[in-house]
């Protein structure tokens, strides 16, 4: 039997003592300040005092991995949520962004060993994207804020922080 503890992060969800960067892109400010409107109010309903919490912003979401990395190698937070919105065009600079944007966050993660978590939205339309930013759709910078703080739980439950 090991000694690990099963635990799904789901179970009475909590900021906790952790602390949590938002590095949040300024492109597409209209769509994204409603991600981070909503990741920051998931975070305080869960229990996080502003003292916990800190905001970084960046031109787009080309330029959230190496802040990120940044940030979470620093020391000074726990995790990191990572907030944009690309949406797409007439050329292929948005494959472009969004590939290199979600591979520069894995890797920030993976570099740093702090929590990197994607809430880019990736939408053909600013209709799909607003639906996704407090819309129809719920507001996806609350569900990333949700996810940094079930990884950050799931990791203590299992010995891994």
């Amino acid at each position: 039997m090991s000694d690990f503890v099963l635990y799904d992060g789901t179970a009475d969800l909590r900021a906790g003592n952790w602390r949590y960067g938002l590095v949040a892109a300024r492109f597409n400010a209209a769509v994204v300040d409603r991600l981070l409107e909503g990741a920051l109010d998931a975070l305080r309903r869960h229990g996080a005092a502003d003292r916990q919490l800190t905001v970084l912003r960046v031109p787009g979401a080309f330029e959230l991995p190496l802040a990120s990395l940044r940030l979470a190698e620093s020391g000074a937070v726990d995790a990191v949520i990572a907030l944009g919105c690309v949406i797409r065009g007439d050329t292929p600079h948005f494959d472009y962004v969004c590939a290199e944007s979600a591979r520069g966050l894995m890797e920030a993660g993976l570099r740093s060993g702090v929590p990197v978590i994607f809430g880019v939205l990736t939408t053909d339309t600013l209709e799909q994207a607003e639906a996704r930013a407090g819309g129809a759709c719920g507001n996806k910078g609350a569900d990333a804020a949700c996810a940094a703080m079930e990884m950050l739980a799931v990791l203590h439950a299992a010995h891994l922080d």
